[in-house]
C-alpha cells in the first residue's frame, strides 16, 4: 500500500470544519471554535451542512456526505477538523467516494466516531490522519495547554513527533518485547463495529490503538473478545492502550469483574506480543493528537513509544 501524507499547516492556512457524525447542541461551540483559529491565524470555512439536525445525526447521509466530499475537494482546506463525535459515520463508509480522499489529500483530525472514517481512510487510500481534538468538543472551552501544544506541534511539523506525558504519568506495559508496525485503530467500540466489513485494515504488521469511555467491564470484554474470535487480535504485532474512561460498574447489585482483571485476562494470558498501556490519548482533558498509519515502535520492556517517520509533508 502506499502511504499518502497530508503537507503540514502553516499560518494562514484555511482549516475546513465538519460534522459527519452526530450534531452539536449548541452554535456557540461552533462559533467558539471557528473564533479560536481565526485567532491563530488562520482562515476557517464551516461546512454546508455542520449544524444540521436529523435526530441523532448531523443531517441526512447525503448531507453530511456532501460536507466530506466538498472539503477534501476545497483546493484551499489544508486541515479538515470534526466538530464533535457521537453517532452517524459509519453510515458514510459505503457511500464515500475514496477517490476523492486519495487524490485530495488533506489533514483530517477527530476522535471517538471519527475512528471508523480514519480506519477506512487509511485503509482504502493510505492517507495518514490524526486522531485528536474537535472543535465543538475540545476548542470551544479552555483547552488544556498540553492538548493544545501536542495538537499544534503535530500538525505543523514534518519531524517524527515525541510523545510527552503531563507530569507525574508515564506508560507501564502489560507485556515486554519489542514490536514495529503501523498504528491503527482508535475508539474501541467504533474500531470493532469494523470487524466483517471491507472498511477495517489487515492487521498483519499493525500496533493497534484502543481507547473507550462510559463502556462497563462486560461491554469491554465483549468486544475485545469479538476481536479475540475473529483472529484479528492474534495477527497484530503490538497493543497500545490509551485511557479508558468511566468503565465501571455502577450498579452495586450486579457482580462484575473490574477493569484491569479484563485487560489481564486479553492481554496477559496466552498473548504474546508487547502491550503498553496508560498512553495519554482518548476522551481525556490532556489528549495527545496521534498520527494514524505511520510507523511505530512499541517497547514493552521499557515503557516506550517510538514513532519511526514524519507524519506529513
Amino acid at each position: 500500500m502506499e502511504i499518502i501524507k497530508p503537507k503540514k499547516l502553516k499560518k494562514g492556512d484555511v482549516i475546513g470544519i465538519i460534522s459527519p457524525s452526530s450534531p452539536v447542541s449548541d452554535k456557540a461551540k461552533l462559533e467558539a471554535g471557528v473564533s479560536y483559529f481565526e485567532k491563530r491565524g488562520y482562515r476557517v470555512k464551516v461546512g454546508l451542512n455542520a449544524m444540521k439536525e436529523r435526530g441523532y445525526l448531523a443531517g441526512t447521509d447525503s448531507e453530511r456526505l456532501e460536507d466530506v466530499h466538498n472539503m477534501f475537494l476545497d483546493k484551499d482546506v489544508k486541515l479538515i477538523i470534526c466538530l464533535r463525535g457521537g453517532y452517524g459515520a459509519s453510515r458514510l463508509l459505503d457511500k464515500i467516494d475514496y477517490n476523492i480522499i486519495k487524490d485530495h489529500p488533506k489533514i483530517f483530525c477527530g476522535y471517538s466516531d471519527i475512528t471508523v472514517l480514519q480506519n477506512a481512510f487509511f485503509h482504502k487510500t493510505g492517507l495518514v490522519t490524526f486522531a485528536g481534538p474537535m472543535a465543538g468538543v475540545d476548542f470551544y472551552k479552555d483547552i488544556s495547554e498540553f492538548t493544545e501544544e501536542n495538537f499544534w506541534n503535530t500538525l505543523t511539523s514534518n519531524e517524527p513527533i515525541k510523545l510527552n506525558y503531563p507530569e507525574g504519568e508515564r506508560l507501564s506495559s502489560y507485556r515486554s518485547g519489542i514490536a514495529e508496525g503501523r498504528l491503527i485503530g482508535g475508539n474501541l467500540s467504533l474500531f470493532s463495529s469494523l470487524i466483517g466489513t471491507m472498511y477495517l485494515p489487515e492487521p498483519e504488521d499493525k500496533i493497534l490503538l484502543l481507547e473507550e469511555i462510559g463502556e462497563v467491564p462486560y461491554r469491554i470484554d465483549r468486544m475485545f473478545n469479538q476481536l479475540k474470535l475473529s483472529g484479528y487480535l492474534g495477527k497484530i504485532k503490538g497493543v497500545i492502550l490509551g485511557s479508558f474512561i468511566d468503565c465501571i460498574e455502577t450498579d452495586a447489585h450486579r457482580k462484575s469483574l473490574d477493569l484491569r482483571e479484563v485487560m489481564e485476562d486479553y492481554f496477559i494470558k496466552d498473548f504474546h506480543v508487547p502491550v503498553v498501556y496508560n498512553l495519554n490519548h482518548g476522551h481525556i482533558n490532556n489528549n495527545l493528537t496521534i498520527p494514524i498509519g505511520v510507523n511505530v515502535r512499541i517497547n514493552g520492556s521499557n515503557c516506550s513509544i517510538e514513532f519511526l517517520e514524519s507524519q506529513l509533508n
